[in-house]
């Protein structure tokens, strides 16, 4: 079957609309008629070829999509036809059809449109692993989330006070700022001040940092930690990574702990369909709302990468296809 999608024929080139032909589902895959694909900064490491599991050219990024199954492959048996999913794919979202393994896939609720559920996987999935399996956040201890008011961070705020946290969100402007406290931040960060370090520092103590930023404001949230502390690797938005002083981590017994939310579909993938599933029922309890700040159509998912790679995207950011 041909379709229309947004390929990368050639590493660092952005993605161009043309069609695209996928082969019938294997044994444990399902083809799924794509309505709504989120985008991720992942999306842009991909296209750079930077990502760790960046695909032979030519491919379509977008890693999480909603949809509707149009076909089975005969090893099958937990998902029927016409039935709604969302999945992460890795790739191929950024098109009319995709295939998808049916172990990446999850079944949709009434409750919860398509838009919601493109928007739902990898962010919500990626902060309810990393604070409450790695980091084991405990009720009463002090988040500090860095990027508070992106795609991951926002969703960070959300699950830190779920699980009864006490959060400070550092996020960059006023408008990013109210965001963060609106999904439930106690105390707020100019990202922009001149000593980030000093101004959590004040906040403390701290337990736990969660950090998709890295670079300087990495560091000063690695130092920032009280003794114990755990400083959780979630990405490098800012380009840079932190520098990891080892006696600074000796002297406050300080814990750093690496995570790779799509990693656990090799190793451990049961944690990581138990995780989705207690999520789709926060969400039909009203305990997390997704934060989509940005729906577009099919033919502006270049603006909505570009959105990101400026980062002047909130929330999340959704293609429509």
């Amino acid at each position: 079957m041909t379709m229309p999608a947004m390929v990368v024929s050639e590493i660092g080139q952005q993605p161009q609309q043309i069609p695209w032909k996928i082969p019938a589902p294997a044994a444990h895959d399902v083809s799924v008629k794509i309505s709504a694909c989120g985008l991720n900064f992942a999306d842009l490491l991909m296209i750079k070829g930077e990502y760790q599991d960046t695909p032979v050219v030519p491919f379509v990024p977008g890693m999480e999509i909603a949809g509707e199954i149009q076909a089975i492959g005969p090893d099958v048996t937990e998902f029927k036809l016409g039935q709604r999913i969302a999945a992460f794919c890795g790739h191929g979202g950024l098109a009319g059809e995709t295939l998808v393994q049916a172990a990446r896939c999850i079944a949709l609720p009434e409750t919860m449109d398509d838009v919601t559920a493109a928007a739902f996987p990898i962010a919500y999935g990626t902060s309810h692993l990393a604070l409450g399996h790695r980091a084991r956040l405990q009720a009463g201890e002090t988040l500090v989330v860095l990027g508070a008011a992106g795609g991951v961070g926002l969703t960070a705020v959300e699950i830190g006070k779920a699980l009864g946290a006490r959060v400070i969100a550092v996020a960059r402007g006023q408008e990013k700022q109210a965001l963060a406290r609106t999904a439930g931040a106690d105390e707020v960060v100019d990202s922009e001040t001149d000593d980030l370090l000093g101004a959590l520092r004040d906040l403390g103590p701290i337990h736990v940092a969660y950090d998709p930023v890295g670079g300087a404001a990495g560091e000063a949230a690695l130092r920032a930690l009280g003794p114990e502390g755990r400083h959780l690797l979630i990405g490098f938005a800012s380009g840079d990574l932190p520098r990891l002083r080892p006696n600074h981590l000796l002297v406050k017994n300080t814990t750093v702990i690496g995570f790779n939310w799509g990693g656990y579909l090799a190793f451990a993938p049961d944690v990581l369909r138990e995780s989705l599933a207690e999520l789709v029922k926060w969400h039909a309890a009203g305990r997390i709302q997704p934060h989509v700040s940005q729906v577009l159509p099919f033919e502006r998912a270049s603006e909505g990468l570009e959105m990101l790679r400026t980062r002047r995207a909130t929330g999340k950011i959704v293609v429509r296809l």
